[in-house]
């Protein structure tokens, strides 16, 4: 991700000609952190004007516009040089059409009707894969990334912890050549330092992290964590 998004969220068009499901969609989108709307449209040509006005990062589509299908639009964007990812908000159900939106950059489908919680886990995907940068060290890592997008439906965090902030944290640390310690990472975060190391020993736990003691200074050492690499992980027990 880079400092502008840090700052400002990755910024959201909605596509929806129902105004209500596009006031619920652009609400959902609101509420998870990293994410702004800045826009809802309810026809193709209204996307059009909005695209041709302001940068967009990620549209939430609908495929079925009064004005024009959604892949329809998404052709005459990707035409003229407009880069940003989509994710179909869609009640389409025709694979065909999965097909022909994914050979034109459609990174996920979320079908109607959906909960809060079903969007808010593909959005926190989406900026996990999002916030992936550098070179892959080989396949497993290329294969991890994609997986990032279409992986099944995690297990449940731990109480107390949430996807939202897990994915900043996530973010902060891979970030990180050196690693971090809680407080480097609360710091950074704006959160506590007990609660940014809740979450740095959860990646510790699920494998995704290793920590180690930071000495040199005064007084008991403090723990450095460290974003592991997908090359270097192990199956737990060898």
């Amino acid at each position: 991700m880079t400092g502008r998004e840090a700052a400002d969220g990755i910024r959201v068009l909605v596509v929806e000609d129902d105004p209500v499901a596009a006031d619920a969609h652009a609400l959902y989108a609101g509420r998870v952190d990293g994410f702004r709307v800045v826009g809802v449209a309810h026809s193709r040509a209204a996307a059009v004007r909005i695209l041709d006005r302001m940068p967009v990062d990620l549209i939430l589509l609908d495929l079925y516009l009064p004005d024009g299908h959604g892949l329809q639009l998404l052709r005459s964007l990707r035409a003229a040089g407009h880069a940003a990812d989509v994710i179909a908000v869609t009640s389409a159900r025709d694979l065909s059409l999965v097909r022909e939106g994914v050979s034109l950059g459609v990174v996920q489908y979320v079908l109607k009707p959906f909960t809060f919680a079903t969007l808010r886990d593909r959005l926190g995907r989406y900026a996990e894969f999002r916030a992936a940068a550098g070179e892959a060290s080989g396949q497993d890592e290329v294969d991890q990334a994609l997986a990032t997008l279409r992986a099944p439906q995690p297990a449940a965090l731990p109480k107390g912890l949430s996807a939202p902030t897990l994915t900043a944290v996530t973010r902060t640390l891979r970030a990180a050549d050196e690693g971090l310690t809680a407080a480097e990472a609360g710091a950074a975060l704006g959160i506590s330092r007990i609660t940014a190391r809740r979450y740095l020993e959860h990646l510790v736990t699920s494998g995704r992290a290793v920590r180690a003691p930071q000495y040199g200074q005064i007084g008991r050492p403090e723990l450095q964590y460290r974003w592991l690499a997908a090359a270097d992980r192990r199956p737990r027990g060898h």
